[in-house]
């Protein structure tokens, strides 16, 4: 394979990555931050990230947050983002997870054009690093067993012992190594390790394996090599093979970056990458672990990697979910530097939010009892729209759209449906027993149908074990009064269909108990022979056994005509769409992507027969719950505060933590209503709840509105902002106040934007004739060049524009 060369155009840019349009809002954050920075002070000529999957096991919901934030830094700073699988493990890797990872990437909207790497096809150019690391003396063969040399690298409180082989000579190591390679050695008989700090506190740094001998079919390289990169080695050098500046991971690796730091120093690597680590996210309710992903299938507890309760991105995909909703929860739970448990209602919340403008509403029933009105002599065809007000209300043009997509005036949204003396109605719908409160039908009672009257039960059968069978009813003129509204199928027009029912796939919050392993790798990256190891089969017993039912029913006629991948809303049962596997020809078979609100916490509550204890609350001075650990369910008081805190615009996630946190709400209780809250609520839960927590905050939520308002209104860049909001805290003078004393909202219109930017090409000629001349890759120089020149004013995603169409004029 050819690596790219740093200045190579882009196939990725932000006009041609769907995926960055759905993503359209700006990344801020601390690693952002860095970026900016880096491309001021000229430190790279552009900003190059990538996406390293291991290809075993397919994609899940906790590599869309780190795809998402590796490859919209790059798309927003006008960058590259490549694409590689970091396949250098022989077993368990292979050519279907490679291409099924790809193919849910590309799902997702993501196009990193010809920029896709395999780190098996460095495997040479490792070899070399590696004797080029022996000559120097950083590098040595050593001969004791694992179980020795875990013994010999000490402990926290003790200094490793020298291996006697420590002290090898160069042409011995040498020697070694190139028999190693030859397969002259058994497994595990010698290892390659670094030769760097027994001593270090950092316990990565006592001379940490780098080459391990392994026997196993490789994917890609078949035989050809029997000895294999360890993760600490592979890794940095691939970043900087690829010519990678923000090399982006997850927190279990930042005592790994000594190591990513120790050879790129050794190795000499100029301009080098750098590693970032990130709070990883876990969610409620699942488990991210690929081992244990793989035990679920292969155990045959889900019917494999594409079962719409698994946490894959193809699991999704059939479950019916959107990429559109994948990326926007993806962008709403943020970046921060712990780790953290996500609520699932976040997930959930953002797929509903999501579906809600785009599944038309019909009618199904799926535990059908049927109805005869005896008084309905002929059928009456009906017209009912296809979306109710609010969605008609909130349409941007005025037109809402039918199930093929085309869109039209709501009076038009409509479809026919016919009322026939017999229907099939909800089996739950009807109560002979009715318990105190029920609003549905009943023995003498009324219920309005939807859209077609109310009707009146007059009677009913039942079989010889007293289950109603058939309900003979009424159908009342319009002034009748009715307690309910219910729906219904016509039943001369009803289609069959079976509806798969799924819910959450584990019974409790954190299934792998206190301390997650999804916290932590899967292996020791450090280790020879990581790859294996005791199962942990624990997680096994939290299984949902409700997680999937089956019913069958009927749908109204409607649906026969409209494309396949239709979504619909079947009015209140919840969101579905035909199971593209199983649903074939004239055999309709519906899974239901979400229910239309949270009903575990209901059916949770019916079968413990009593209300769950709302528990302590939070003192004022509590500190989050610790990272990795899952924080317990919020009591009726807090949801309602979440309720509370939605309604005035907070962010789904911001409003739980805000709700968990009696420091932050007592912060938040005089932060202005309206526009500005969202921005004010998420300042507080990202920005200052470590000082506010601390006591050491003394300006007022009240004061932050104005600087939300001048963000909003693009009069400062979210830079400004969060610095300014940083020293308002500290100072207590309002933010607004430090803006317009320093002149920090002289903001940048079009024509003074363009003015830096003309001179900013004037001074750096040779720049602009070599990006002219190919190295499109320089567009990250000149937007750092811009920025400074700016004060920091520019918002970088108009600065890349800009400086694009200016570069591209001449």
């Amino acid at each position: 394979m050819t690596v790219p060369d740093a200045d190579k155009p882009s196939s990725a840019t932000p006009e041609a990555s769907p995926a960055a349009r759905v993503a359209s809002a700006q990344l801020d954050n601390y690693i952002t931050e860095i970026v900016e920075r880096d491309l001021q002070n000229g430190k790279y000529a552009g900003v190059v990230t990538r996406f390293p999957p291991e290809p075993n096991g397919y994609l899940h919901l906790g590599h869309t947050f780190a795809s998402f934030l590796d490859f919209q830094t790059a798309v927003q700073y006008g960058g590259r983002y490549h694409l590689r699988l970091d396949d250098t493990n022989p077993e368990g890797e292979s050519q279907e997870f490679a291409d099924g990872i790809m193919a849910d990437l590309r799902w997702l909207g993501w196009d990193w054009g010809e920029n896709v790497f395999y780190a098996s096809d460095n495997f040479e150019r490792y070899y070399a690093y590696a004797e080029q690391l022996i000559r120097q003396g950083d590098a040595y063969v050593d001969s004791v067993s694992g179980e020795e040399m875990a013994r010999l690298r000490g402990d926290a409180h003790t200094p490793g012992t020298p291996s006697p082989y420590r002290e090898r000579g160069v042409e011995e190591n040498l020697d070694l190594f190139r028999r190693m390679r030859a397969g002259e050695f058994a497994d595990g008989a010698h290892v390659l390790r670094g030769r760097i700090d027994l001593s270090s506190p950092n316990m990565k740094l006592r001379d940490p394996v780098l080459y391990r001998i392994k026997r196993a079919w490789h994917y890609r390289a078949g035989d050809a090599w029997c000895i294999y990169p360890m993760y600490d080695f592979q890794h940095p050098l691939q970043d900087a093979i690829e010519g990678v500046t923000h090399s982006m991971c997850s927190l279990e690796f930042v005592d790994n970056r000594a190591i990513y730091d120790w050879l790129m120093e050794r190795l000499s690597f100029a301009p080098r990458p750098h590693q970032y680590e990130f709070g990883r996210r876990s969610l409620e309710y699942t488990i991210v672990s690929k081992r244990k992903l793989r035990q679920l299938v292969e155990g045959g507890h889900v019917s494999g990697w594409d079962d719409p309760r698994m946490p894959t991105l193809r699991a999704q995909q059939r479950l019916g979910v959107t990429p559109q909703a994948v990326l926007a929860f993806a962008r709403q739970i943020g970046v921060s530097r712990t780790n953290r448990t996500v609520d699932i209602a976040v997930y959930e919340n953002a797929v509903r939010d999501d579906l809600n403008h785009k599944a038309p509403r019909v009618m199904a029933v799926l535990e059908p009892l049927r109805v005869t009105l005896e008084n309905l002599e002929e059928t009456r065809t009906l017209q009912l729209p296809y979306w109710p007000h609010d969605v008609v209300a909130a349409s941007a043009d005025g037109l809402v759209a039918l199930p093929d997509g085309e869109r039209v005036a709501p009076a038009q949204a409509v479809r026919e449906v016919r009322l026939t003396r017999d229907i099939f109605i909800e089996r739950e719908d009807f109560s002979a027993d009715p318990p105190k409160g029920y609003k549905r039908l009943t023995p003498g009672g009324t219920v309005r149908l939807r859209g077609a009257g109310i009707i009146r039960a007059d009677r009913f059968e039942t079989d010889d074990d007293g289950n109603v069978t058939h309900l003979h009813a009424t159908l009342l003129d319009e002034g009748a009064k009715a307690g309910g509204v219910i729906h219904w199928v016509g039943a001369q027009d009803a289609i069959p269909a079976e509806f798969r029912l799924y819910d959450r796939l584990f019974r409790v919050p954190n299934p792998e108990g206190e301390h997650p392993d999804d916290m932590v790798p899967d292996f020791d990256p450090e280790q020879p022979g990581h790859e294996s190891g005791p199962l942990d089969t624990g997680f096994l017993r939290h299984l949902n056994p409700d997680s999937l039912r089956v019913t069958r029913g009927y749908v109204e006629a409607s649906v026969a005509a409209d494309p396949h991948d239709t979504r619909y809303q079947f009015e209140r049962q919840g969101y579905f769409w035909r199971d593209p596997v199983d649903s074939r020809g004239d055999a309709l078979v519906f899974g239901r992507i979400m229910t239309l609100k949270d009903a575990w916490g209901q059916t949770q509550k019916a079968e413990s027969g009593k209300p769950k204890p709302a528990g302590k609350k939070p003192r004022a001075d509590a500190a989050p719950a610790a990272s990795g650990g899952v924080q317990p369910a919020l009591t009726s008081q807090q949801e309602a505060e979440v309720t509370r805190l939605t309604g005035l615009g907070a962010a789904e996630g911001d409003a739980r933590t805000l709700a968990r946190d009696e420091t932050l709400l007592a912060f938040l209780a005089d932060a202005t209503p309206g526009e500005t809250f969202a921005q004010v609520a998420s300042w507080t839960v990202n920005d200052l709840a470590t000082p506010l927590r601390a006591g050491t905050v003394r300006v007022r939520a009240a004061d932050l509105a104005p600087l939300a308002g001048l963000l909003a209104a693009g009069k400062v860049t979210s830079r400004v902002a969060r610095d300014v909001l940083a020293r308002a805290a500290e100072s207590g003078e309002a933010p607004a106040a430090i803006v317009e004393r320093e002149g920090l909202s002289a903001g940048l219109d079009d024509a003074e934007l363009q003015r830096i930017v003309a001179g900013v090409l004037e001074q750096n000629p040779a720049e602009v004739e070599a990006y002219r001349g190919g190295k499109t890759a320089l567009l990250g120089f000149f937007t750092g060049q811009v920025m400074r020149a700016s004060r920091g004013k520019a918002e970088p995603g108009r600065v890349a524009a800009v400086l694009k169409a200016a570069l591209d004029a001449g």
